[in-house]
């Protein structure tokens, strides 16, 4: 008896490894995806939980909530696009004068 794991994958036809593989990467984007709802709701509820204290810290909500919003618009809707992204940059031109 060995202590050396044994390579299933040499013992497979390329199209089994192919699809194992794949699967295999379903299992870790899945999982890649909950992690990262996991941290979107943590942040969430941490911006819901205290108000703003500064405009900064308003803006930085308010940000959030714009990069959610244009992550839902379709690409050929460019007048909300070009919209979120001129308030993002009035957040960043009043930041840097203030």
């Amino acid at each position: 008896m060995t202590d050396k794991p044994i390579e299933l994958d040499q013992h497979r036809g390329m199209a089994a490894q192919k699809a194992t593989e794949s699967r295999r990467l379903v299992v870790e984007v899945e999982a890649n995806e909950k992690a990262l709802q996991l941290h979107h709701d943590e942040i969430e509820l941490q911006l819901i939980a205290a108000p703003a204290e500064t405009w900064r810290e308003a803006a930085e909500k308010a940000r959030y909530v714009l990069r959610l919003y244009v992550a839902t618009l379709d690409d050929r809707d460019t007048q909300h696009h070009s919209l979120v992204t001129a308030i993002l940059a009035d957040f960043e031109r009043l930041e840097r004068e203030s």
